[in-house]
């Protein structure tokens, strides 16, 4: 007698992880801008948040998006969780936690290059934030005039500290904003703060 055989598929659930990474994201950078806008001075006690908030919380967020098969959250929350942690180990070497030699051979300019190359991966990802919400874009928006701000600056062509101390507080102020109503929202199951449908600039093909 032939065996019956079923194919069982086991789906696992999984909660939306974006508020964890937003807020991570807004946490690290209200942290951070107050040091470029002088309201504090040094980077050592930024460090921790850097490491902490900035990158494995994002980064975090970012698996369990993958699980979701969001891939939107995915991508961008790892990879700026990814960006706190090199920021965070090179505020490190800067103030010689590492040694001095890591110290004496750290160099302003190939961290530059390092912002750069991030501002280039912002702009394709700020394209697909027009699509999400209007809190999002904005958001990329302000993250590309951050890494951009930084990347001049430390190219030593213009000290753009200010724009990007400022930049960056906006984006905290806005990823408080859309980590309360991303929470919020999904607690309650309805709208309970908008966070603004899509540009429509670009619409999606079916998949």
């Amino acid at each position: 007698m032939a065996n019956d055989l079923k194919q069982v598929e086991a789906k696992i659930t999984v909660a939306d992880p974006t508020a964890l990474g937003v807020f991570g994201l807004a946490m690290v950078t209200f942290v951070a801008s107050t040091q470029k806008l002088g309201w504090t001075s040094g980077v050592s006690g930024l460090v921790p948040w850097a490491v902490f908030l900035g990158a494995i919380a994002q980064v975090i967020a970012g698996i369990f998006d993958f699980k979701k098969n969001n891939y939107f959250g995915a991508t961008v929350l790892t990879t700026y969780g990814l960006f706190w942690f090199g920021v965070a180990m090179s505020w490190s070497i800067t103030l010689g936690w590492l040694g001095p030699e890591f110290q004496a051979a750290f160099s302003t300019v190939q961290l530059g290059w390092a912002f750069l190359g991030y501002f280039i991966f912002s702009l394709f990802i700020m394209v697909a934030a027009f699509e999400t919400n209007k809190v999002f874009a904005a958001i990329l928006v302000l993250i590309n005039v951050l890494l951009l701000s930084l990347a001049l600056t430390s190219f030593k062509i213009v000290d753009l500290h200010p724009v990007a101390g400022w930049s960056e507080f906006f984006i905290s102020l806005l990823g408080f904003y859309g980590c309360g109503a991303i929470f919020l929202n999904n607690f309650f199951g309805r709208t309970i703060l908008p966070i603004g449908g899509p540009m429509g600039f670009i619409k999606k093909g079916a998949r």
